[in-house]
């Protein structure tokens, strides 16, 4: 069992940056994919980027934006958002994967206005 605590999100203006954490709790936290997701009211939630022993992808709307750490000491993960836009306001998920099991956190609102 995977439990996931994201912290970080609120109201930024354009241009501005953000940085998200989630907090795992549970065992054998290395061997899991962690992810981050966004999705907007009434929209498919959308996969932002993942990492997995040393290999992170992002989606083509985060490359050269986001940037997506771990820590597995800490069973962290984080996503640094730089530049954001108005189109980036969405509630971010932190998601953990590892064979048939996944689990999500609660959510965590980014608004990106000014």
């Amino acid at each position: 069992q995977v439990q996931l605590v994201e912290s970080g999100g609120g109201e930024v203006q354009p241009g501005g940056s953000l940085r998200l954490s989630c907090a795992a709790s549970g065992t054998f936290f290395s061997q899991y994919t962690m992810s981050w997701y966004r999705q907007v009211s009434g929209m498919s939630r959308e996969l932002v980027g993942s990492t997995f022993q040393g290999t992170i992808t992002y989606s083509a709307s985060a490359k050269g934006r986001f940037r997506i750490t771990r820590d597995n000491t800490r069973q962290e993960v984080y996503l640094q958002m730089n530049s954001l836009k108005p189109d980036d306001t969405a509630v971010y998920y932190c998601h953990a994967g590892r064979a048939e099991r996944e689990y999500w956190g609660q959510g965590t609102q980014v608004t990106v206005s000014s």
